[in-house]
């Protein structure tokens, strides 16, 4: 499905005139404009279906097969079309209505020349096929690729994890995060003493004569590119029932034989995170498909229905709690972390992966909003509170348009004490709770830019936030409340801000909680006494420092 708002149009002009500028200041190749951006040969059809059915010999460390693609015409006049395919895959050949097409590959782009005309709302189909040893991942799910790995049984381990590096890393596809298809059906071929394990619902286990087995996935909602996933070891199955908001969801756990036990108990914290995020969010986005985890050879990733698991059934992250106040050990942080993004990344998703933040830092608040359905306000604030010392500030957290470049690491904790920043703004936990429940709704499996959810929460907050979204997320700068004491003047003003930033802030002056306005020109506050003390409420995520 690709543009499932009305601002696809908006945002492609946008970016197009941004590219323009930003090309001129990186090294970006034109590879990266033909992976980041969409260009005409992606524009005229929107992806309706794909059929995967691929063979895995971890033996060989080899993937072959085919993608059927099938797609709808939204512009005429088009007949080539670019699917993507990294190196040292190959792609081989492209089928339409029996017909061998012609193609011209540049790099990872595969430009198909349809020899059918491609008639204004019709459907289509064109099946690619190729075959070889796709990239390994080097450092997964960062440097992703394929894990070819081993279990403590010496049986093959293997998983996919392309986040960032694009799912054409592994199999064929529009590799781009605009157009997500609507539905998709996943066949592994995998040897018999194996299972694969993917996305969606199990619908059919075909046994072959040469000690394979074919494992056959539909799924039936949306899914982004890099949310598909295989999983092949030596996995046992046991899962639970959970009365959600939508009724039953089946929640599905696949782990190595090994660790049943452990995994028993660890995955305990599935359905808490599961009754934690509903509260917040709204219902678990994909009810149809059900909720897999699903054991993988490395820490984790966000696949959609099928959330890969590999934090060695430890609290914390790896047994190391990120927020270094106890809070952190309160939960397995792959099993809340990933499964968040059902909610941010999955359901709601970037258009462009600039716009990154969308997944990663409503995720990445959604640990403390974990700890504040179990622990309480004061658990959860002190979490996000104490995750700021992994804030570098390094550059901005979104980054370049149309090329395909992600913006800084600190997408993840500075983008989540914005958002908890922006909480105590809105002053009313039911209000800020109304806000991620109605994300969830009114964007429901769409595609979307960091626009649309910066103004969504300024129209639902009843304030204007554009400048708080400005000076966190396009600067690298902490805001600085800055203060003088006289008598029983208080002076401030903010200073190390984007212009015409007036965010408001809490402090206690004297002991007493006191709402201000600043703004960038200095303004007197009069107490009853001489000004004593000066305390700044620490959920914002500002300084404050004094002019001596």
């Amino acid at each position: 499905m690709t543009h499932k708002n009305n601002n696809f149009a908006i945002f492609l002009l946008f970016t197009f005139v941004l590219l323009s500028t930003q090309a001129f200041s990186q090294n970006f190749t034109k590879q990266d404009t033909l992976r980041g951006s969409i260009t005409p040969e992606r524009a005229w059809w929107d992806l309706t279906h794909y059929h995967l059915d691929i063979k895995v010999d971890p033996t060989e460390r080899t993937i072959s097969g085919s993608n059927t693609i099938q797609y709808k015409v939204v512009k005429k006049g088009q007949k080539t079309l670019q699917v993507d395919l990294q190196p040292p895959l190959q792609l081989t050949k492209a089928m339409q209505d029996g017909v061998e097409l012609q193609i011209r590959h540049d790099g990872n782009a595969h430009f198909i020349y349809l020899d059918k005309k491609q008639e204004l709302g019709k459907v289509y189909s064109v099946e690619v096929f190729y075959e070889g040893k796709p990239k390994v991942a080097k450092r997964p799910p960062w440097d992703g690729g394929i894990t070819w790995s081993k279990d403590a049984n010496g049986l093959p381990f293997v998983a996919s994890s392309c986040q960032g590096l694009g799912a054409s890393v592994w199999w064929p596809c529009k590799d781009h995060m605009y157009d997500e298809v609507d539905s998709m059906k996943i066949s592994v071929n995998v040897p018999k003493n194996l299972m694969n394990v993917s996305n969606g619902r199990l619908i059919g286990v075909d046994e072959k004569k040469d000690d394979t087995k074919t494992y056959h996935w539909n799924v039936l909602n949306p899914i982004n590119n890099y949310g598909v996933n295989i999983n092949i070891g030596d996995y046992v199955h046991f899962g639970e029932k959970y009365k959600g908001e939508n009724g039953m969801l089946d929640m599905d756990y696949y782990v190595l034989r090994d660790n049943l036990e452990k995994a028993k108990v660890q995955f305990k914290d599935a359905a808490r995170t599961m009754e934690a995020f509903e509260h917040w969010f709204g219902p678990y986005p994909f009810y149809e498909d059900s909720y897999k985890l699903v054991e993988a050879p490395y820490l984790g990733m966000e696949h959609q229905s099928s959330v890969t698991y590999g934090n060695g059934y430890k609290n914390g992250y790896r047994g190391f709690d990120l927020s270094r106040t106890g809070w952190g050990m309160k939960f397995d942080f792959i099993i809340v972390h990933e499964s968040g993004h059902e909610w941010f990344a999955n359901n709601i998703t970037n258009i462009d992966i600039a716009d990154m933040w969308i997944h990663e830092s409503f995720t990445a608040y959604s640990e403390n909003l974990f700890l504040d359905y179990f622990y309480g306000k004061e658990a959860s604030a002190e979490y996000v509170i104490g995750t700021r010392r992994s804030i570098a500030n390094d550059r901005p957290i979104i980054g370049m348009y149309n090329v395909n470049h992600e913006g800084s690491g600190d997408m993840y904790y500075k983008g989540s004490n914005m958002l908890h920043t922006i909480r105590q703004l809105v002053r009313d936990d039911s209000t800020w709770r109304s806000i991620l429940r109605g994300l969830n709704k009114d964007f429901y499996h769409q595609t979307v830019t960091t626009q649309q959810i910066e103004d969504y929460i300024s129209e639902k907050s009843g304030i204007n936030l554009s400048k708080v979204f400005d000076q966190y997320l396009r600067t690298t700068k902490i805001p600085v409340l800055r203060y003088k004491r006289k008598d029983n003047q208080f002076v401030y003003r903010w200073e190390n801000v984007v212009d015409h930033f007036d965010m408001k802030v809490q402090l206690a002056l004297n002991n007493k909680l006191e709402w201000l306005s600043p703004t960038t020109e200095w303004q007197t506050k009069k107490l009853s006494a001489e000004v004593a003390t000066v305390e700044l409420n620490p959920n914002f995520y500002v300084m404050l420092e004094e002019v001596k």
